[in-house]
């Protein structure tokens, strides 16, 4: 129903527009008698054989929401409901920010494909554990960032505000360095300053009565020599793992209108498949599969899932492929996995 009936509808208006639209939507609907159960005897697949145990925690199902969705940590208990294992919120950052210019979203359909240069837009960590302290039992990750701002010299203190503020509503949290629409961002991803913060967060970590584990969020542009990198920090650093990818800056091989594909902004969706697949394929093969990874980037099929975990990745992340296909996308994955 949803590809056939919905997404053309849905798609006719302004991406941006629609997101909040059907927040406000699914949130309306799921306070109706009886749609709760609806939705999770469509959409939820309960069955032991799909619990995953990775970096010590335990997850219902390896299917799971990428950040940037749900930024702000609204509809995180409804979003549970259409089957995911578990959902990632944020990019959080310590203050409220609007985040880039609009119109800063864009839909490239013939190539099943985003364009996004948000910026990081949300309304504060602060306002959003108000909203997580109403958790009915989801499994949560905590995407945080920097403020747009903050010089880079800084950006450590920036992180540790957010992973203080979230640290008793959080399971695990994600230190996202590699964004494109942060100016200078993605500097933070250099060997040395990218050491330098996450041993400060590992040392606040150890700190707390039970640490947590902390991931690293990489985008897909990194080379060969940047990836092994990657390795000796995760190594050197000691935390928990990867997720391999965020969106990219390339624009090969799109077939879309080329004043879409000139936008500025991060791409996601079909055209980063292949090689969100490679970089976690080379992660794990350089590492001996030493650290667990998470794949997300371009599955928008059972099959593009499969591939990632064969690949290495430990657990999945939908993003824009839960925006072209729907929530029986997750349903589909869970239930390829079982026949194998």
């Amino acid at each position: 129903m949803y590809k056939f009936l919905l997404r053309p509808i849905l798609f006719l208006f302004d991406p941006e527009k629609v997101h909040h639209l059907t927040f406000k939507m699914v949130k309306v609907v799921s306070k109706l008698p009886l749609m709760t159960s609806l939705f999770k005897a469509l959409y939820r697949v309960n069955d032991s054989r799909l619990e995953r145990e990775v970096f010590g925690l335990k997850f219902k199902n390896p299917v799971g929401l990428a950040a940037g969705f749900d930024k702000d940590a609204r509809l995180f208990n409804e979003l549970h409901n259409f089957g995911f294992g578990f959902i990632e919120i944020g990019t959080l950052t310590p203050k409220p920010q609007v985040g880039n210019p609009k119109t800063r979203l864009f839909r490239l359909k013939s190539d099943s494909a985003i364009i996004n240069r948000m910026g990081f837009n949300n309304g504060g960590v602060e306002d959003a554990v108000k909203r997580l302290k109403k958790n009915k039992g989801v499994l949560i990750g905590g995407n945080i960032g920097k403020n747009k701002i903050t010089p880079n010299e800084n950006a450590v203190d920036d992180y540790i505000i957010c992973f203080d503020s979230l640290f008793e509503y959080v399971d695990y949290f994600v230190v996202n360095v590699s964004s494109p629409n942060t100016p200078n961002l993605r500097a933070l991803q250099d060997k040395e300053p990218l050491t330098e913060l996450l041993n400060t967060l590992q040392k606040r970590n150890t700190q707390k009565p039970v640490s947590k584990p902390i991931l690293l969020k990489i985008a897909p542009d990194l080379t060969d020599d940047q990836l092994l990198d990657i390795i000796d920090i995760v190594k050197e650093t000691e935390i928990a793992g990867v997720i391999a990818t965020n969106t990219t800056i390339s624009r090969d091989g799109l077939t879309s209108e080329v004043e879409l594909t000139n936008e500025n902004g991060g791409l996601s969706g079909k055209p980063l498949t292949n090689r969100s697949t490679e970089v976690i394929r080379f992660l794990s093969e350089k590492s001996n599969k030493s650290f667990p990874i998470v794949g997300v980037g371009g599955i928008h099929s059972a099959k593009d899932a499969l591939e990632k975990l064969e690949a290495g990745a430990s657990l999945v992340q939908l993003y824009t492929g839960f925006i072209y296909e729907g929530p029986r996308l997750i349903k589909s994955i869970n239930k390829a996995l079982l026949k194998k």
